[in-house]
This record gives structure tokens, C-alpha cells and sequence, in this order.
């Protein structure tokens, strides 16, 4: 790489952004690598367990909040945003009948890591054409990187009291990427104020109050660790709560005012599956492994397994309104190899006493 003048690293910067656009980032920021406030308050939490069975989270000592350690010589991250709002959400169709299934929305097109690495792949490679070779990583959701406080030092939103990123022009239903690079580029101007305001709703909404208070998120509460990160038996407290969720949960941000500026996702990939969109809980508990795998190809939902699939899906027909096909569902299941899936059917068929 030659050596760029300050005037040539604007240039670059801002060519950067265009080029973010045309592989179909809605928006782009450059921010220094500095967190020592986010690494305090990671620590913070931390120290409070709220990370639960989550290991990874206090791993890697302090790569996570130090991006030069994880990646050495970077002094410059280049966050990304793109939008993942389906074309036709149906949130609340599917939330209000309980012989559905409701995955959460990020979830229902294809995986995000790989699409999202490639594109931040292929802008790295339209700046190393314009500049020559430089040293560069690019990550989505895929290591030890503090995206959100990144991105809010990026001028890309705010973490909002949900901890979910909001954007005022584009609401949370969004990915985020990051491009380490050792490249010496102007910063972006940081997001340094939430916008929330005196607004609670997302609290207030919250199934299992993992929202412990503004800004807070205890995890071990939240539906999305709940059928997603824990791989053990869901606590016997929180099944109810769960309702007919069996991936992730989108409440708080089905409130979110901010969200009336969300747009629907230009990434035709990210738009629903078919045999996710508005599935029957019952027929889904019916697929075996060759299915689930056959049918979650290409999806997030993949990481979670078989076994995990059909807990979370026998706890939402433990929550279903009884009928014979749930109770009869729930019933071939009694004797699944699984001990986990025994457990969480026969608590749901005690549900239908």
C-alpha cells in the first residue's frame, strides 16, 4: 500500500461508503478501535452472570473490547448495516395463533455470516484494487467483536434500552458487519446520545422481564438465549412465558416506535422461506433430523440442532391450545431418544391435563 495523504484518505473514505452501498449495505461508518467504557460495563455484566451458559462471552481475554489484540495492526473497523426485514413480516398473525410456530424475523431467510463476510470480502477487495494491499478481517457475528458499541462509535444508531441497536431512519430491523483494517481513515462522527427517551415499551413488553432495566439485558431471561444459546433444559419458569416461540423472539423490537421507519430488506435472500414463514407447530415436531436439515439448509437455525429444535417446539404445544393433533404430537414423542425432548413433552402434555 503507498503511502495516502490526508486529502486521498477522505477520498478513499468516502468511495468506501459508495462501494458498501452498491453491494448492498444500507449504511457505512469508519470509527478508531478504542472501548474502554464498553469494556467496563462487558466486565460489569459479566461479573453479574448475566451472560449465562454463554462461555464464549468471557473467552479471549480482552480481544473482544480491544480490537488490535484480536486482530494486530488494526487501528480503523468500517461498520456495515443491511437491512433484513422480510417483505411480508405477519408478526402478530403468527404471535396471536398458537398452532404456529414464530421464529424470530432475522432468522427466516438465509444465513446472514456468509452472505454478509463475503460482501465486507468484496469491498476489502475494491479498496485493495484502488490502494494496493492492505491488512484486513472481516467479521459478522462470527468472533469475539463488540459490534453495537462499534457501530454506535461509527455514527450507524444507538443502542437502544433493549440493547438492540436503533437506527432513527431505519429502526433495529438491521445486520451489522465490521472490516478491520489497518488502514489510518477519517472517523465518522459517534452516535452519542440515545434517542429513547422517556419510552419503556420494550421493557414493558419483554415475556420473561429480561430487560432488567434500561440498557440491562439479563440473558439468562431472554427467549432468544432461551431457545437459541441454551442447549440444556429451558428452566420450568420460563415455558410459559415462551408461548409458541421456538427461535428467538422479536417482541421488543415489535414495539419499537423507531421501528415505523424500518424498510423492507433489499437482500431478496434475507426475505422469508416458505417452510418458515407461517409454519404449523405440529407439523414441524413431525420432521425428522433428514428434514430439519433438508429444510433449515442455507438458515441461522441450523446451529441450533435436532434435539434443541423439537425442545423448543414441545414447549410452544405445551403452550397450544389442546386438540387431539397436539396432544397426539406430543405423544409420538414420548419415547424419542432424546432425554432433553422427553423432558419438555412430558411437561407439555401436563399442560393438557
Amino acid at each position: 500500500m503507498t503511502h495516502l495523504t490526508s486529502a486521498e484518505l477522505n477520498e478513499l473514505s468516502q468511495q468506501i461508503k459508495s462501494w458498501g452501498k452498491e453491494l448492498g449495505f444500507q449504511l457505512v461508518g469508519i470509527t478508531d478501535i478504542e472501548l474502554l467504557k464498553a469494556e467496563q460495563r462487558l466486565h460489569e455484566w459479566l461479573t453479574k452472570q448475566y451472560h449465562g451458559a454463554m462461555n464464549y462471552m468471557a473467552a479471549h481475554g480482552n480481544k473482544r473490547s480491544r480490537p488490535d489484540e484480536l486482530v494486530p495492526g488494526t487501528i480503523r473497523i468500517i461498520m456495515t448495516r443491511m437491512d433484513y426485514l422480510p417483505a411480508d413480516p405477519s408478526f402478530h398473525e403468527v404471535l396471536n395463533d398458537s398452532k404456529k410456530a414464530f421464529i424470530s424475523r432475522y432468522a427466516q431467510g438465509r444465513d446472514y455470516h456468509k452472505l454478509i463476510r463475503k460482501r465486507l470480502s468484496q469491498l476489502a477487495e475494491k479498496i485493495t484494487t484502488a490502494v494496493g494491499n492492505f491488512n484486513y478481517r472481516a467479521f459478522a457475528d462470527s468472533a469475539p467483536v463488540m459490534e453495537k458499541p462499534l457501530a454506535e462509535k461509527a455514527g450507524l444508531g444507538w443502542q437502544g434500552k433493549h440493547t438492540n441497536l436503533i437506527n432513527s431512519k431505519a429502526g433495529s430491523w438491521f445486520f451489522l458487519g465490521s472490516l478491520f483494517t489497518d488502514l489510518p481513515l477519517p472517523v465518522d462522527s459517534p452516535q452519542t446520545q440515545s434517542h429513547c427517551g422517556t419510552c419503556t415499551r420494550c421493557i414493558e413488553i419483554c415475556p420473561t422481564q429480561a430487560i432488567i432495566a434500561p440498557y440491562q439485558l439479563d440473558a439468562r431471561r431472554c427467549i432468544s438465549y432461551l431457545t437459541i444459546e441454551l442447549r440444556d433444559s429451558i428452566p420450568v419458569e420460563f415455558r410459559k412465558a415462551i408461548g409458541n416461540r421456538i427461535y428467538g423472539c422479536d417482541d421488543c423490537q415489535l414495539v419499537c416506535p423507531w421501528n415505523k421507519f424500518a424498510k423492507t430488506a433489499g437482500e431478496l435472500a434475507f426475505h422469508s422461506n416458505r417452510d418458515l414463514k407461517k409454519p404449523d407447530l405440529v407439523e414441524l415436531f413431525a420432521w425428522t433430523e433428514t428434514e430439519f436439515l433438508a429444510k433449515t439448509e442455507g438458515s441461522a437455525i441450523r446451529r441450533i440442532g435436532y434435539e434443541c429444535w423439537l425442545r423448543n417446539i414441545a414447549v410452544a404445544l405445551g403452550n397450544a391450545m389442546t386438540s387431539a393433533s397436539v396432544i397426539a404430537a406430543l405423544q409420538s414423542r414420548m419415547n424419542d431418544p432424546s432425554a432433553l425432548v422427553r423432558e419438555h413433552v412430558e411437561w407439555a402434555l401436563s399442560q393438557h391435563v
